[in-house]
């Protein structure tokens, strides 16, 4: 089972595997760890990563990134409508009514959804992986921003599915950042200490996220979040973009925004000296060539006036920390330690200001771009069962309160309720009782509409259906469970209805008060969660049951689905009636706020499947016009080199056939079907493998003769130790020994006859003889001889046992024979 991280970037992306008992983080094919978030669409195939990277300026218009802001939100969203003007690619509206990028893909127009984009670059992380692991990869864990809503982690993981993945589970950054920050740690506070607080921030390309951790040995649990999600390196870009476009218009009379192509370029180069600034204090130049009209421009600039430039933005970094401290109820002095991760990290005047802020040294023991990956495939490696990994549990926060809404009878409107404070621990069930006699809706929504970085702060409609009076007549106790599960995404995972079956005479159904107003919820908080009962009704929220599933504390990593609930519904002093019970499952449909419809995805993954095969059949052919290619260029050389004295010049058809095929590649050979290069691969090597052939056995042909003569050689030896009677061959039969001599004989005479034959052919004609046939005649006869040796070597082993190396000494009669039979030396040595 494979154990994989995936850090999906606004502008790059990292992989993170689980192999040789750590965690490592793994190149592409070019052998870089960072793979670009970039997709590119061309007339056959799909470039992702640095394939597509390099044709942001070639092919602008079809190239996207940036897309990981678009997840979950409609077209008429108002920030996706302000971003349109500055992107150079084309948005589109979904038939759903969610954002889609416009493309020319293999000569067509094609709107892609934001979950398919984000598929296809999953789809290359995934390859990837698979490279690297030598496996197939299904299960992995996928990072996310921990500002996401409901709706763009919906996207994410329907993103993942379409790319044939099994997301085990979306990880906020700065969880994942924790993460690998704290199971390293040996000396970490006991579960009953007082808890490390470290503070985490990570200052990406397009977000800014801080994260306030309590760590104690063997768990972590986030206390708080906070964020600006429009505050990150592309801010200090865009500055510097603005300023050089000023700068080019005056200095070159150049409008730079009307040139998508050239802004591109800039916002490059604008990036790569944003990083060198981050390094030098001194002047550093920008010049680029043919810049717009074939003009040329330069410019310069220097740390402390990009700092003066900034500082808008800069004010900036402070906010999100004052937010967070007041969210957690924290002092400066609280904190253990500031770690601060992030490509935008490196800016020495964020770093600056966040010091000053906690008044303390920034710690930087985690890798800026890598800590998010390694998180997450620590994460992927806990919950596999296929790595031991040392126990670990982590509580996530809800990011944003969240609140159900429901029709009340009882006060003829809107009911609604705080089901999910903010910050409250995550994953995490609770249970609502209602008393119905009908089915009926309730509406989830994040309740602080201001905190949102989202226009709607609606999460989607649950309908309970199948709700049926008692046989009384009296309303149901319907029991719903609702949860923010292990993505941080809410839902309604179950709801049941307790059907009251027999109730004894002389006993009271159910108390006063549920009888008086069978229509009105009654809410009445279990066991521990007393306080927070008093807390709801002080609200003016009296109609709802809510049972806190807290068997085990928040701080567990899953809290268990099905636990038992405390049956107190009735008061203390009432009589409690004997009443049986039946529980039945009701049906819920759920309609999440810009869910995709189950048929879509089911196409969606569909099409990323032929996607993929369209790729890879571009790429065979591709590969099929490179071998042409490289055969032309490598044959041309070497019929000028080493087989030069091999070729005919009354034939040299070959050097006028490569010299029209290197022609015919670039003009009509540069887009043919694969099988036009594979034939014509095939022409050029029907000329040019007779004289490579010729070539190779003139090299070999000299040392098959020699091995063969060695070897009759070594038999006339025997022969003639026979015939002089000399002991150790006293065992042979004559009749064998004459065999023997025949066949040494006869293979004397092959040989010194082919090797007069070939001495007089020229070099660019076929040779007499094949290194292959004097192999065959050498074995035959090796073959054929060997049983006679072997009668001797079985006799005489014990005797040479000890002159053979120390190593083979131990050896038994059959390895010796074996390594004789395959060594003509020692054989010759051993005689």
């Amino acid at each position: 089972m494979s154990v994989v991280g995936f850090d999906v970037g606004f502008l790059n992306c990292y992989v993170a595997v689980a192999r040789a008992g750590g965690i490592e983080t793994v190149a592409n094919e070019y052998s870089d760890r960072c793979t670009p978030a970039c997709v590119s669409f061309g007339p056959r195939n799909r470039s992702i990563g640095a394939a597509a990277k390099s044709q942001v300026v070639t092919n602008c218009k079809n190239t996207v990134q940036g897309f990981k802001r678009f997840h979950g939100r409609a077209f008429s969203d108002p920030y996706i409508q302000s971003l349109k003007s500055s992107l150079v690619y084309d948005l589109a509206q979904m038939p759903s009514g969610t954002t889609g990028i416009k493309v020319m893909y293999m000569e067509e127009e094609k709107v892609f959804s934001i979950e398919q984009v984000t598929a296809m670059l999953l789809t290359k992380m995934k390859e990837t992986a698979e490279h690297a692991l030598k496996k197939p990869v299904a299960d992995c864990v996928v990072s996310v921003p921990c500002y996401y809503t409901d709706a763009e982690r919906r996207s994410v993981v329907d993103a993942a599915q379409i790319a044939g993945l099994n997301c085990l589970r979306l990880m906020n950054e700065t969880t994942a950042v924790a993460l690998a920050y704290g199971i390293y740690k040996q000396d970490l506070p006991a579960p009953e200490e007082k808890p490390r607080i470290v503070v985490f921030v990570d200052i990406g390309h397009s977000g800014y996220q801080t994260s306030v951790c309590a760590f104690n040995k063997g768990k972590l649990k986030i206390l708080a979040t906070a964020c600006d999600p429009e505050l990150g390196g592309k801010d200090f870009d865009e500055m510097l973009v603005r300023h050089f476009c000023e700068e080019f218009g005056k200095k070159y009379k150049l409008d730079v925004k009307t040139k998508p192509r050239a802004l591109v370029r800039l916002y490059q180069e604008c990036e790569k000296l944003k990083k060198l600034m981050s390094a030098n204090s001194s002047d550093l130049p920008l010049n680029i060539e043919c810049f717009m009209n074939d003009i040329d421009v330069s410019g310069k600039l220097n740390r402390g006036q990009f700092e003066e430039m900034c500082a808008d933005v800069l004010a900036r970094v402070e906010a999100p920390l004052h937010n967070l401290m007041e969210q957690a109820k924290l002092k400066k002095e609280d904190i253990y330690a500031v770690e601060i991760v992030g490509g935008a990290s490196r800016i020495p005047s964020v770093k600056e200001r966040i010091s000053k802020f906690f008044g303390k040294e920034l710690s930087t023991t985690l890798n800026a771009d890598e800590a998010v990956a390694r998180g997450c495939a620590l994460q992927c490696a806990i919950l596999s069962p296929a790595f031991k990994v040392r126990e670990f549990s982590i509580t996530d926060a809800v990011a944003y309160p969240i609140s159900l809404k429901w029709n009340s009878a009882a006060e003829e409107g809107l009911s609604d309720c705080e089901v999910f404070p903010k910050n409250h621990a995550a994953p995490f069930s609770k249970v609502l009782t209602f008393y119905r006699r009908e089915p009926f809706s309730l509406e989830a929504y994040y309740n602080t509409p201001r905190e949102l970085p989202y226009p709607d702060p609606t999460i989607g409609q649950f309908v309970i259906q199948k709700v049926v009076p008692q046989a009384s007549g009296e309303s149901s106790k319907v029991k719903v469970k609702v949860r923010v599960n292990i993505h941080g995404i809410f839902s309604v995972s179950s709801a049941s209805l307790v059907e009251v079956q027999k109730t004894e005479e002389g006993e009271e159904p159910m108390d006063t008060e549920q009888q008086a107003t069978p229509e009105k919820e009654e809410e009445k908080e279990e066991g521990n969660m007393q306080t927070d009962q008093d807390e709801t009704k002080a609200q003016g929220d009296g109609q709802k049951e809510t049972e806190e599933e807290k068997k085990t504390p928040p701080e567990n990593e899953e809290m268990e689905e099905s636990k038992t609930e405390k049956k107190s519904d009735q008061p203390p002093q009432a009589k409690k009636p004997k009443v049986k019970t039946k529980v039945l499952e009701l049906p819920i449909e759920n309609s999440p706020q810009w869910e995709l419809a189950i048929d879509m995805l089911n196409l969606f993954v569909e099409n990323e499947g032929k996607m993929i095969m369209q790729d890879k059949l571009e790429k065979e052919r591709n590969d099929a016009k490179n071998y042409v290619e490289e055969y032309v260029y490598d044959m041309r050389d070497k019929l000028h080199g080493r087989l030069e004295k091999f070729v005919s010049e009354a034939v040299n058809i070959l050097s006028f056939q490569l010299e029209d095929t290197e022609n015919w590649l670039y003009e009509d050979g540069e887009d043919q079907p694969k099988q036009q290069y594979i034939d014509k691969l095939a022409e050029l090597k029907k000329l040019g493998q007779p004289i490579q052939e010729r070539y190779m056995e003139s090299e070999e042909r000299p040392r098959a003769f020699d091995d063969m003569g060695k070897q009759i050689q070594m038999y006339m030896k025997i022969v003639e130790a026979y015939k002089t009677k000399e002991e150790q061959y006293d065992h042979l039969d004559q009749e064998d020994i004459n065999k023997v001599d025949k066949m040494v004989n006869d293979a004397m005479i092959w040989m010194n006859s082919k090797m007069n034959q070939q001495s007089k052919l020229s070099l660019t004609v076929e040779p007499a003889v094949r290194v292959r046939e004097i192999q065959d005649k050498t074995k035959v006869r090796l073959t054929t001889v060997l049983p006679y040796v072997e009668n001797l070597l079985v006799k005489c082993y014990p005797t040479f046992q000890p002159m053979f190396p120390q190593q083979q000494q131990n050896w038994g009669t059959e390895q010796i024979l074996g390594l004789v039979s395959g060594n003509l030396e020692c054989c010759d040595n051993f005689v």
